[in-house]
C-alpha cells in the first residue's frame, strides 16, 4: 500500500504522487535548446523528485543520457582537493544505479584539484554516444570555496559543448543563481564578476494547484476507499497553499488520526486537527524553515511583516530570497505575505519560543473552579508579570521590533496550554498585530501597537483597527495592548497599568499600557 511522502524522493510504487514535469513545462525546451539553467524552489517542493524523473524520461527516449548527480557529499570539505574525489565517487554510484551498462561514464581522468569536475564531465561528454544532460542537485550544500570552484569549472567547460562538455546542465536547489555566487564569495550585484554567467533562465516548481491536491488525495482514495470531502480538499488547499510537503503531512496526519476507522472520510475537522498537530510536533520541514528565521536577511523581511510595517528600506535581494526560499508569497494585488496560513502560525511560535522557555513559573490563577478563563483575573495576571519579567524577556528575542509581541504570545500560550488556541492576523503596512485567544467557551480579542520614538500616542488609531477586529470575530470587547518603546518613557514596570476606553463603535475596550 502506498503512503503520502514527507521525507525524501518519491517513489511511486510506495508512495502517492504527481506527475512532477506538469509543474515544468518550459523544462524540455530548454534541454532540447543546448541550455545550461538554474531550477531552484524551497526546501521539499520536489525537485529531487523531479530530476530524477526527467533524466530518467529522456534516458528512456533514447536521444539523451541524462542523470541526476548530487554533490551533497562535498559538504564537509572546505577545499576542492578534498570535495572533489568524494563528489566523483558518489557520481559514479548515482550512475551506476540511473543508467544501462553502455551509458556509463568512462574512468575519470587524474588531473589537479580544483578541475577533476570540469575534467570528468568533458571525458563523459566525449566518451557518450548520446548528448550529455546532467542535472546538479544540491549544489546549495557545498561551502564557499568548493560552490566557486565549481561553478568556474562549469563556466570553462561550458564552451566545449555538447562535444566536449554536457549538452545541457541545470543546477537544482533552492537558490537562484545570484544566491550561489554570494554563497560562493562574491558580490551577486548586477554588473559583478560572476563565476557561473553562463546561466540562460532560471525555473521554479511551483506548488500544487487546487486539482493536483484533489488529485493526489484521490490516489488514496482509489487505493483504500477512503475519501476525502471537497471541503477537506478546500481546507488544505487554503492552509498549505499547496506547498507539497505540507500538502502530503496533512494528509498524513488525517488518515493516521483515523486508523481505527479506516473508511471514514476526511472532512474540515480532521484537517483542522492535523494542522494543529503539525505545528505542535514541529517535523524537520518546519524545524528547517524556523532555523532560517534567524538569518539576517531573512529577519530584515520577516520582522517587519509581522510588525505590520512596510518593506521600506529593505533590499530587493533579500526580499526574493525569502521568495525563493518559500517563506513569503506575493499577493494578487501586490505585496508580500507570509506564505500560507501553516507558516503564518508556525513562524511567530518558533520566533517565541524561547522566550517561552524562559517564562518563571506562573500559576494558573485565572482559570475558575469550572475550569473556565477569568478575563479579569488574567488581566492582573499579565500585567503582574509584565511587571516582574518583561524588561528581561524582551532580550530573549532576535526579532528587536516586535519583541514585545513574542513575549506577550509566549504568556499566552501559558495560559491556553493545550486547552485552547491562539490565532494571529498580522499583514504588511497595516501597523497592527491582531490575537485571538480561545479558551474553551471564551474568546478574548487584542490588538497590538507600538509607541515607537518619535511617534504620536497610537491610541485612537488602535482603538479604530480594533473595532474592525472585534466586529469580524463577532464580539462587543477586547484588549488594546500598547507596548511603549520610547526611550523616555520610564521604567517598564513604573509605566505597566490597564484602563477602560470605548471604542468607535461603542464597544468596551480594556487598555493596556506596557
Amino acid at each position: 500500500m502506498r503512503a503520502f511522502n514527507i521525507a525524501g524522493p518519491c517513489q511511486a510504487d510506495i508512495h502517492y504522487v504527481l506527475p512532477p514535469l506538469a509543474r515544468l513545462p518550459e523544462v524540455r525546451r530548454l534541454i532540447d535548446s543546448r541550455t545550461y539553467f538554474v531550477l531552484h524552489a524551497p526546501r521539499q517542493t520536489g525537485k529531487t523528485t523531479a530530476a530524477l524523473q526527467l533524466a530518467a524520461h529522456l534516458t528512456a527516449e533514447g536521444r539523451y543520457t541524462a542523470v541526476m548527480l548530487s554533490v551533497e557529499v562535498g559538504e564537509p570539505f572546505a577545499e576542492p582537493a578534498e570535495a572533489e574525489p568524494a563528489i566523483l565517487k558518489a557520481w559514479r554510484r548515482a550512475a551506476s544505479w540511473q543508467l544501462p551498462a553502455d551509458l556509463q561514464p568512462p574512468p575519470w581522468p587524474e588531473d589537479v584539484p580544483g578541475t577533476r569536475i570540469g575534467a570528468a564531465l568533458s571525458a563523459w561528454a566525449q566518451h557518450s554516444e548520446r548528448p550529455l544532460v546532467v542535472l546538479l542537485d544540491e549544489v546549495d550544500a557545498l561551502p564557499p570555496r568548493m560552490l566557486s570552484s565549481l561553478l568556474r569549472q562549469l563556466r570553462d567547460g561550458f564552451p566545449g559543448r555538447p562535444q566536449a562538455f554536457p549538452w545541457s546542465l541545470a543546477l537544482v536547489g533552492m537558490r537562484d543563481v545570484r544566491d550561489y555566487v554570494l554563497a560562493a564569495g562574491g558580490s551577486g550585484r548586477r554588473g559583478a564578476g560572476s563565476p557561473f554567467n553562463v546561466k540562460a533562465e532560471s525555473i521554479t516548481l511551483r506548488n500544487f494547484d487546487r486539482a493536483e491536491v484533489a488529485a493526489l488525495y484521490g490516489q488514496h482514495t482509489e487505493e483504500t476507499g477512503q475519501a476525502f470531502t471537497e471541503a477537506a480538499i478546500d481546507r488544505a488547499f487554503e492552509l498549505t497553499d499547496g506547498q507539497p510537503w505540507l500538502v502530503n503531512a496533512l494528509a498524513r496526519q488525517c488518515v493516521a488520526s483515523l486508523e481505527s476507522a479506516p473508511g471514514t472520510p476526511v472532512d474540515v475537522a480532521h484537517v483542522d486537527a492535523a494542522k494543529e498537530a503539525l505545528i505542535l510536533r514541529r517535523d524537520t520541514h518546519l524545524d528547517s524553515l524556523a532555523e532560517r528565521l534567524r538569518e539576517p536577511r531573512i529577519r530584515r523581511v520577516i520582522e517587519p511583516i509581522l510588525a505590520g510595517q512596510t518593506l521600506a528600506g529593505v533590499e530587493p535581494d533579500d526580499v526574493r530570497f525569502a521568495l525563493e526560499l518559500g517563506l513569503v508569497r506575493v499577493r494578487d494585488h501586490g505585496g508580500v505575505e507570509i506564505a500560507n496560513p501553516i507558516y503564518h502560525e508556525v513562524i511567530p511560535r518558533a520566533l517565541a519560543e524561547t522566550a517561552q522557555y524562559s517564562l518563571p513559573r506562573i500559576e494558573p490563577a485565572w482559570l475558575t473552579s469550572a475550569g473556565d478563563l477569568d478575563e479579569a483575573v488574567l488581566l492582573d495576571a499579565f500585567l503582574a508579570f509584565w511587571r516582574q519579567h518583561g524588561e528581561p524577556l524582551l532580550g530573549t528575542s532576535p526579532y528587536h521590533e516586535i519583541a514585545p509581541h513574542l513575549v506577550l504570545m509566549a504568556f499566552l500560550h501559558r495560559v491556553v496550554n493545550g486547552g485552547g488556541s491562539i490565532e494571529r492576523e498580522y499583514a504588511i503596512g497595516s501597523g497592527r498585530m491582531g490575537l485571538c485567544v480561545r479558551y474553551r467557551q471564551a474568546t478574548l480579542a487584542m490588538e497590538l501597537k507600538v509607541w515607537r520614538p518619535g511617534a504620536p500616542d497610537p491610541l485612537t488609531e488602535g482603538l479604530e483597527q480594533l473595532d474592525g477586529y472585534l466586529a469580524g470575530l463577532g464580539l462587543d470587547h477586547g484588549w488594546l495592548v500598547i507596548f511603549d518603546r520610547r526611550p523616555e518613557s520610564g521604567r517598564l514596570a513604573d509605566r505597566t497599568h490597564a484602563d477602560v476606553a470605548v471604542s468607535p463603535g461603542g464597544r468596551r475596550v480594556t487598555v493596556v499600557r506596557a
